[in-house]
């Protein structure tokens, strides 16, 4: 398989030896470090288990030596004794090895989901979320954190057993027939090199499938999620999207079953190979005792021995494989935890002054690559202290890029944005947003309480009620939420719950779009000691009532606080300080409102445009432009 040098960049060259080594090391001491006491038993146990075979081949030969050689019953019997407690240790250490296992995979599970969600949250943007490539890595870093450092234990620890084996019954080989043990020992070289092959391969499927896979899920989730629900069934796209899943899982299913009839005729012809030595080695044992060069018990630990080490070949093969498979899908959970920050973070950051001057843009541009176009064309403008400024314009025109660039998500491709005069690119991410309040067009829907939902916008403030239920009230949601069945405890959601408990109102409320959105901004309310509130699209889901209440409930908020506000629906923000007009990634008029209109412009055509069903008859559709504009 190829190796995924960067955490969002395509596969490079496959692991050398000194990189299979690293991340070894890692693995183990990952497994060290959730579980020490566990895995130092399962070490003591693999070691005690690799002895057993040969300890088993060597009693069974004195056994089969002793009834032909008349031994004294004494001695017959403590043979017979000893052959019964090495199989009585066999199975106990089997049993107790695979309960060490599942410890393991809890332990190390835990400890490798808690670093890689430490490792993902601090990331400081969003680049890596909007990648594909990262996406799929993540997917398999999910499923590789504790299952392949385990297995690389596993594996390990597994090949160490089966050698101890090999050794100690190619050694009891050897003694019979130092020719016969070099068959043997060189009949299962290929055995090991085909394994090796076939988990490069199974490896490297696992990568090229993973963003099949991805829109499997989407369109799987589509088919089964109530968002999703009103609009397949309204517009009977069921069964274009159940075909497109369906396509999808074809595509992995055949990927999957190339491999598997690649594997099956490789193990085929190994195991016509292993029968092959062991027929060979079986006629030499035959014959060699029939002409007395060896005794019954030595035919035993012969056929005992070429089996035990055919055995332990294969598992050897098999833990190799394994192991080298762990590792390529380990890499991927060591690439995204050791990413680091996915923008640059200064080592010794500036303190971030509370707001006292402005903010300030001059001269960005911003592309999310050097493969796409310009979304912000030397944007300019300054939003000053205890003002509002209005940002509008058509889609697409990069409003919503400049949040996002306004709270580090992104840096600016070229130039700065300043917070007086400091660029932000030399503070703290997490004090910069600290200090930032927002609501967002796309905001969430946490299945979680209702005194949860707002409680997330300030973690200080999750606990106290009286703030919760003050940001409530300043979004009109309080009363909604009085009523449910648990008041602010009760459940906003229907997911964690089972078909038979649907009809209990005490399992779960859902809220209707407008209430969810009220709640959204009591959570961006709660966040009442910030410097600078945004307000994306803040009231584009309420009707025209809710509208009025929810803004001059925002005006109240905002008082001299400093504010980006940001929507389509002019009339919302003609009260603003400043207004700035984007179009195309650029700046094209900047004033109030009033400026804005007598100078006849975009901002006039729009807001003329918007007004239009306001201000004409039935059946006119001309839109009124403003006095001198045609």
């Amino acid at each position: 398989m190829n190796r995924p040098d960067t955490v969002d960049g395509a596969p490079g060259p496959a692991p050398g030896a000194v990189t299979l080594i690293r991340y070894t090391l890692l693995a183990s001491a990952l497994a060290a470090r959730a579980a020490p006491r566990v895995l130092t038993l399962y070490v003591l146990l693999t070691l005690v288990a690799g002895g057993l075979p040969v300890a088993t081949a060597w009693l069974t030969k004195f056994v089969m030596d002793g009834l032909v050689d008349a031994t004294s019953p004494g001695r017959l019997i403590a043979l017979a004794a000893g052959l019964a407690a090495v199989s009585a240790v066999t199975c106990v250490t089997s049993e107790l090895t695979q309960y060490l296992q599942a410890e393991m995979n809890r332990a190390t599970g835990l400890l490798s989901q808690d670093r890689l969600f430490t490792a993902v949250d601090g990331f400081v943007g969003l680049g890596r979320f909007e990648n594909p490539r990262f996406l799929d890595r993540l997917r398999l870093a999910l499923q590789a954190g504790g299952m392949s450092a385990n297995q690389v234990v596993n594996g390990l620890l597994g090949s160490g057993q089966a050698l101890l084996t090999i050794a100690g019954l190619l050694g009891s080989l050897f003694v019979l027939s130092p020719a016969m043990t070099a068959l043997v020992l060189v009949a299962g070289v290929p055995t090991l090199l085909a394994e090796i092959a076939l988990s490069r391969r199974q490896a490297r499927v696992y990568w090229d499938i993973g963003h099949t896979e991805r829109r499997e899920f989407f369109y799987s989730t589509l088919l089964t999620s109530v968002a999703a629900a009103t609009e397949v069934r309204l517009f009977g796209i069921g069964g274009f999207l159940r075909g497109r899943m369906l396509a999808d899982r074809r595509t992995s299913n055949g990927a999957r079953r190339a491999l598997d009839r690649q594997q099956a005729s490789v193990q085929t012809g190994l195991g016509l190979l292993a029968a092959l030595v062991a027929g060979a080695g079986l006629l030499w044992a035959v014959g060699t005792a029939r002409s007395g060069g060896l005794s019954v018990g030595d035919v035993a630990i012969f056929v005992a021995a070429v089996a035990g080490v055919q055995g332990a070949t294969a598992a050897l093969a098999g833990q190799i494989a394994n192991f080298y498979q762990a590792l390529l899908m380990f890499e991927h959970y060591v690439v995204v935890t050791t990413a680091g920050p996915d923008l640059p973070v200064a080592a010794a950051p500036r303190a971030l002054p509370r707001l006292r001057h402005g903010i300030e843009l001059r001269d960005v541009w911003f592309r999310y690559s050097d493969d796409h176009p310009w979304v912000l064309r030397g944007v300019t403008f300054r939003i000053e202290h205890g003002s509002t400024l209005a940002l509008v314009g058509l889609n697409g025109a990069g409003k919503s890029t400049l949040v996002k660039l306004l709270c580090r998500l992104y840096d600016p491709t070229r130039g700065t944005i300043l917070w007086d005069g400091v660029d932000l690119r030399d503070v703290d991410p997490a004090a910069l947003r600290h200090r930032i309040g927002a609501v967002f067009q796309d905001y969430m829907r946490y299945d979680m309480t209702a005194a949860e939902n707002i409680g997330l916008g300030d973690l200080d403030a999750l606990d106290d009620r009286t703030r919760v239920q003050a940001a409530a009230e300043q979004a009109g949601i309080h009363d909604t939420l009085a009523s449910l069945p648990q008041g602010y405890e009760t459940l906003l959601s229907r997911m964690f719950f089972m078909e038979s408990d649907k009809d209990d109102p005490q399992t779960g409320i859902v809220l209707s779009g407008g209430q969810w959105q009220r709640l959204a901004l009591a959570r961006a309310f709660l966040r009442d000691r910030r410097d600078l509130m945004i307000l994306d699209e803040p009231s584009s889901g309420l009707d025209a009532e809710a509208e009025h209440e929810i803004h001059a409930s925002l005006a109240r908020h905002r008082g001299d606080r400093t504010s980006l506000l940001i929507s389509h629906r002019l009339g919302t923000v003609r009260d603003a300080d400043l207004i700035v007009v984007l179009s195309e990634g650029r700046v094209v008029e900047h004033g109030t409102h009033h400026a804005l209109m007598a100078a006849g412009q975009v901002y006039a055509r729009l807001f003329a445009l918007q007004s239009t069903g306001y201000r004409q008859g039935p059946g006119e559709c001309r839109p009124v432009l403003p006095a001198g504009r045609s």
